[in-house]
């Protein structure tokens, strides 16, 4: 079974240069079509607050008109959904869309749980940025998802104690590196930032905007890249600051790391486009006292972000109507009523560009009344997402990083044996499930 899940995903992988994925069990077939002919009723698996709301918008519009009707249920996040999505499709009962994160959609597709939709998706491409998209296709000709929501990474920072402290705003990471060394100097007791290991997904934005590539393919072989050139000048980077003290440490979202936000004791974070949700909490006393600006470059003149979070609507192979729900997912993602109505109920930032820069985000977040032009500067930095390259055990990749990383963090040790214990176990674990990986 492996190897067959392995062959899947690399003949979508190198669909281009073939011209063709031979995925028949993915496409609209015969019985497809009879299914979708007649009232039809799909059901929607989602976290994101007031999907049924948003669905509701469908049901009574386009929906009625299509004689389309969605019923969202409300599901988990993160590892526990995947599972249960494939838990549901052993035994062919997964629901018609499913929502997953960007970077499970590979062990989704290569479990043979996730339908090929680019037969009926046509003209929805060009509404997103081409990093974002190229998510949702795994690099082919294939589409395994539409995107929904997306986290272009940014630099947030204490505007006030900058200035207080007569510190720039970074440009590139050699800025950033001594900009906290200066504030070092002039403020022993305060950290620019801290490296945290207990997201890994921070750590794989900023290597996705290195330009890393941790998992690729070539013929029948998976090439597993964590600890490419790319990723390994990210770890030394941020491996030097913690052992000299430049920076702090610990991890995010504890109470000591909210506190340390909230009385100026630390004073940027690289985070993403949702942060000022995270800071209202974290640090409700500096509301207006922060600034956001692009990602700091690797070398001058660049213009390139990465991506922490977002996630995609996607239709199984076990729906009965696969165009009705690539039809909904379309919709979700693409209208102008849905997308407001996504940013209004579900707090989300939208993966369509035109939608950054609709009506619903026409006023900064209230933490940033300060920054009236900061959903203006966000969908300019969207557009910059670099493309990324999952593989199918993103899961075992990202525990290891904690583990591994979390352990350097706290002991100020070698960041590069880490990285190296992160690519050793990705590995191992694809061996193990009977994937073929090139040494």
């Amino acid at each position: 079974m492996p190897h067959t899940k392995l062959r899947r995903l690399v003949t979508i992988s190198v669909a281009v240069t073939l011209g063709a994925t031979a995925l028949a069990a993915c496409g609209s077939s015969d019985e497809d079509s009879e299914a979708d002919s007649g009232p039809v009723s799909l059901t929607y698996w989602s976290w994101t607050p007031g999907m049924d709301k948003v669905a509701d918008l469908w049901n009574k519009g386009p929906g009625k008109d299509e004689q389309i009707t969605v019923t969202v249920k409300k599901q988990a996040s993160g590892d526990t959904l995947v599972t249960k999505i494939l838990t549901a499709h052993k035994a062919k009962k997964a629901p018609d869309l499913v929502q997953a994160e960007y970077q499970a959609l590979p062990t989704l597709v290569s479990n043979d749980a996730l339908a090929d939709i680019a037969g009926e998706v046509d003209g929805v491409k060009d509404k997103f940025a081409d990093g974002v998209w190229q998510q949702t296709t795994l690099g082919s000709d294939a589409v395994y998802a539409i995107p929904q929501d997306s986290g272009p990474m940014m630099f947030y920072y204490r505007e006030d104690l900058f200035k207080q402290y007569e510190l720039e705003v970074p440009k590139t990471w050699e800025e950033f590196a001594q900009t906290a060394r200066a504030l070092k100097k002039k403020s022993p007791d305060t950290d620019l930032t801290t490296f945290s290991a207990n997201d890994s997904g921070q750590f794989a934005g900023l290597a996705q905007q290195a330009g890393a590539k941790w998992w690729t393919t070539e013929g029948e072989t998976w090439k597993v890249g964590i600890d490419d050139a790319a990723t390994q000048k990210v770890a030394d980077f941020w491996g030097g600051l913690v052992k000299e003290g430049a920076i702090d440490n610990q991890p995010m979202y504890t109470p000591a790391w909210n506190k340390a936000l909230n009385t100026g004791k630390q004073i940027a974070w690289v985070s993403a486009v949702w942060a000022p949700g995270t800071l209202t909490t974290a640090a409700p006393d500096t509301e207006g006292k922060w600034a956001m600006a692009p990602l700091p470059q690797w070398s001058a003149g660049e213009n390139v972000t990465g991506s922490w979070g977002g996630s995609s609507t996607a239709v199984t192979t076990d729906s009965k109507n696969k165009s009705a729900a690539a039809k909904f997912a379309s919709w979700l993602n693409t209208d102008p009523a849905a997308l407001t109505a996504l940013a209004k109920e579900g707090g989300i930032y939208p993966a369509a560009t035109t939608a950054q820069t609709s009506d619903a985000f026409a006023e900064p977040p209230a933490f940033f009344s300060n920054q009236p032009d900061f959903y203006t500067q966000a969908s300019e930095i969207a557009k910059t997402t670099a493309p990324s390259a999952w593989g199918p055990n993103v899961n075992v990749a990202y525990t290891t990083f904690k583990d591994a990383f979390g352990k350097a963090a706290k002991d100020k040790s070698d960041f590069g044996a880490a990285l190296t214990k992160m690519q050793d176990d990705t590995v191992a674990d694809m061996k193990k499930q009977g994937f073929e990986v090139a040494e």
